[in-house]
């Protein structure tokens, strides 16, 4: 499943994503990844090739580094403050985060507790190119393609990407999370 979807992430140039739930995959460390799909497979009793998963979610990656490419990335600052993985794998990914703050092929927009929300925060979604949207829920993936569907889940990123802060406001904000987890 995830070599399937590093291939169409390859085939776009522009990702608009909107996560609520946990660190997005084009940023995670391998331990925050691999904590992630240990306790999905454990939920869903199934067993899967978690090494071999991780391993296509870094290589996803490469993505950011291509010239021609950007992320839009905005998520909720509750995702910094999640313990879906222990306190050092925790804090680890919040490094990571704060370091891909200025970089030339990421956007990180960070929507603070407080922030006044026009809209509630739902599924995380990405959309790709503006050709197509997934929307990742408990038991299933939807990919839908059709232009008012698409240009709906836009307005939706427009809107909470209005109560996002970016640059050192977004660092400031993970680094709250981060020195609470030093506490």
């Amino acid at each position: 499943m995830q070599e399937t979807w590093n291939a169409i992430v390859n085939e776009s140039r522009t990702l608009h994503v909107w996560d609520n739930s946990v660190v997005n995959g084009m940023l995670q460390t391998a331990d925050y990844a691999r904590n992630l799909f240990e306790r999905s497979m454990e939920f869903r009793r199934s067993a899967r090739d978690v090494e071999g998963a991780v391993q296509a979610r870094m290589k996803r990656q490469e993505w950011l580094y291509r010239p021609g490419k950007r992320l839009n990335l905005l998520m909720h600052e509750s995702v910094l403050w999640a313990r879906v993985c222990p306190p050092d794998v925790l804090a680890a990914q919040l490094d990571r985060l704060q370091g891909v703050v200025g970089m030339n092929t990421v956007d990180l927009g960070i929507v603070p507790l407080g922030a006044e929300l026009r809209l509630s925060r739902a599924n995380g979604f990405w959309i790709l190119d503006d050709r197509l949207v997934t929307v990742e829920d408990l038991h299933a993936e939807l990919w839908l393609e059709d232009a008012e569907t698409i240009a709906l889940y836009r307005r939706a990123w427009d809107v909470f990407a209005g109560s996002a802060v970016h640059g050192v406001d977004a660092q400031r904000v993970i680094a709250r999370a981060r020195r609470e987890l030093d506490r």
